[in-house]
């Protein structure tokens, strides 16, 4: 099953279009407010579906609420690489909220039941920080193929088709996938128990004090991760179009190489943060302090971003965010622990899909807003060019230091779900 699992996040991973996103909605004409918008629709339905989706594939069946998924997906990247129209991106949009909803916590809380039955729930953070190195050395290789396909083509709307091969071959993996991984349905199924289930989960998020913590330190990591991480694309794009070299290509083709070199070294890097995220709790003798740990130094670094930013060095914006990108793939298998540790067994993937929904919630708020103020400073006359990302570190360091003044390291980590005795704290 490891194999598997492995593969899943590999095919997966194949998203040809990821590090040419924002780059392919410029080519159609949309503003930076307009992708912003595109975002915040994808963040509302998944925000509408996230949470009945955990519990249907709790209830009904994981492995099939994850051939759902990818079948949506299939369907959302060839309408994206067809669409000539906003409308149509958005039913693009609309269909790739579905594969989100229905992926989301569903695969982790697959690897936690099946790391339940092998008794090695204490390798946990080990194991799904391996799982996720295979899914960032995908990446790498999809970095590679998509800025061939983007050079040699000069277009953006074929990796979209292309993306779809990978999906493809994604459903049938999940088809060898033995059957006991649908979950325990021997009790039938029924709106009545669909809602008991929801409801339960969303008790647990409530009262749980731990619990809210941790939510709460997704909403503000990952949750501004995600909405900043994208404007790497910009930035290579301008600093292409500086560099001295490879004048003799067009300026999509020079993109296409610096995008591709750099996504390239920052997908290796993830892989092997993501290896090494056990080394982090092992290091300071516990997930609540490697966690703190990583806080400190995602505020530094967004801080830094600014500096970078305000100064015009481009080569240090770069590496800015692709430290970023790898400090976050140390920082997501530790808080996938985390949470998990909080929760029951069987409503693990309703809890995760809950803090994907917080997260969604918040992304569908912040990219419009981003999006409106990059394109207003860019419209200033006599600013430099390179403020106008500045909102991006701006809001990078505020949610930081949101939570390191907000919350506190626990005494000792939590032995059991609802041992409430794990919720004493520690002055700084």
């Amino acid at each position: 099953m490891l194999l598997r699992f492995c593969l899943y996040g590999f095919l997966k991973n194949q998203q040809y279009y990821d590090p040419f996103l924002i780059l392919a909605f410029r080519e159609k004409g949309l503003s930076f407010f307009m992708i912003g918008l595109l975002i915040a629709f994808r963040e509302i339905l998944v925000n509408a579906m996230e949470i009945p989706s955990g519990a249907v594939a709790d209830l009904y069946g994981r492995r099939r609420c994850m051939i759902l998924s990818m079948s949506a997906y299939v369907v959302s990247f060839g309408i994206f690489g067809y669409a000539t129209s906003v409308p149509q991106l958005f039913l693009a949009m609309a269909m790739f909220s579905v594969g989100e909803a229905f992926r989301t916590g569903t695969h982790k809380a697959m690897i936690l039941d099946w790391l339940a039955r092998e008794g090695r729930l204490d390798e946990k953070t080990r194991f799904y920080g391996t799982t996720r190195a295979w899914a960032k050395m995908g990446s790498a290789l999809a970095v590679l193929i998509s800025a061939a396909m983007v050079f040699t083509t000069g277009q953006y709307s074929i990796i979209f088709y292309v993306t779809m091969i990978p999906y493809v071959f994604g459903i049938i993996n999940f088809l060898g996938y033995p059957a006991y991984m649908d979950g325990d349905r021997s009790a039938g199924v029924s709106m009545a128990r669909l809602f008991r289930h929801l409801w339960l989960a969303l008790k647990q998020s409530v009262v749980d004090r731990k619990l809210r913590q941790l939510l709460a330190e997704t909403v503000c990591y990952d949750g501004v991760y995600a909405a900043t991480k994208d404007y790497l694309q910009p930035i290579l794009k301008q600093a292409a179009i500086a560099l001295p070299i490879f004048v003799a290509y067009e300026t999509d083709q020079r993109a296409a190489i610096l995008v591709g070199a750099v996504y390239f070294v920052l997908h290796l890097l993830s892989s092997a943060a993501s290896l090494k995220a056990h080394r982090v709790v092992d290091r300071f003798a516990g997930e609540e302090r490697g966690a703190r740990f990583l806080w400190i130094v995602n505020v530094t670094l967004f801080a830094l971003l600014a500096v970078d930013l305000w100064f015009g060095w481009h080569a240090l914006v770069i590496a800015g965010f692709v430290a970023l990108a790898t400090v976050q793939n140390l920082w997501r298998p530790i808080q996938i622990s985390r949470i998990s540790a909080r929760s029951e067994a069987d409503s693990t993937a309703t809890i995760l899909s809950i803090e994907s929904q917080l997260k969604s919630a918040f992304v569908a708020v912040i990219a419009p807003l981003l999006g409106l103020l990059v394109d207003q400073i860019a419209r200033a006359e006599g600013t430099p060019t390179d403020h106008r990302f500045l909102p991006v570190a701006i809001l990078g360091v505020v949610a930081s230091l949101i939570i390191l003044v907000a919350t506190r390291p626990l005494r000792t980590e939590p032995t059991e779900v609802g041992d409430q005795t794990a919720d004493s704290v520690e002055p700084h």
